[in-house]
């Protein structure tokens, strides 16, 4: 049974008996998962521009855009128009699928991982989770990295609420610590 399936037919009438809600549709589902990476190296070296698309393509199956910079901020060294990072918007099944990859295979991976913060879950119900090293997901081979960079998961929800989203989140099998 797929993470999808799963959340239909079990997650959805625990939610609503939790939430009081008397239709399917109020209770609160996934609606993207955002993965981003910021690029303050590619600044001196153009390579790792290049390295970071293909990760981004290799972990989420899909082509990332590149965010620039709106205005020019001196003090970082950034011109209006420069590449500062990378962004992935997955929706649908394959969010569904990356959902699945990110509960089952990179949470594992991570080193001295202890469960997630609970606080990690927002005022209206999204998770935002930062990884530092970008290898704990299956797609990157170890012995083919030449540089480690972090990435940001960002799961948007339609929960209004920071304890519905967690009741969201643990349901869906998220490993949140108990705070």
């Amino acid at each position: 049974m797929t993470l999808k399936e799963r959340y239909q037919k079990e997650i959805v009438p625990m939610l609503k008996e939790k939430t009081g809600a008397t239709n399917a549709m109020a209770v609160p589902k996934v609606v993207k998962v955002m993965v981003t990476v910021g690029l303050n190296a590619a600044q001196k070296d153009p390579k790792v521009l290049e390295t970071v698309e293909q990760t981004l393509r290799r972990i989420t199956g899909q082509k990332p855009v590149q965010t620039k910079a709106k205005k020019s901020i001196a003090s970082f060294k950034i011109r209006e128009g420069m590449v500062v990072g990378m962004m992935v918007t997955l929706r649908g099944d394959r969010m569904w699928d990356f959902l699945t990859k990110l509960t089952n295979a990179a949470f594992p991976r991570i080193r001295d991982f202890r469960g997630l913060n609970p606080k990690s879950v927002d005022a209206e119900g999204n998770l935002s989770i930062g990884f530092k090293e970008h290898i704990a997901f299956p797609e990157i081979r170890t012995d083919e990295v030449e540089r480690l960079h972090g990435l940001q998961i960002t799961v948007v929800t339609t929960a209004h609420d920071r304890e519905i989203g967690t009741e969201l989140f643990r349901a869906l099998g998220f490993p949140l610590r108990t705070a």
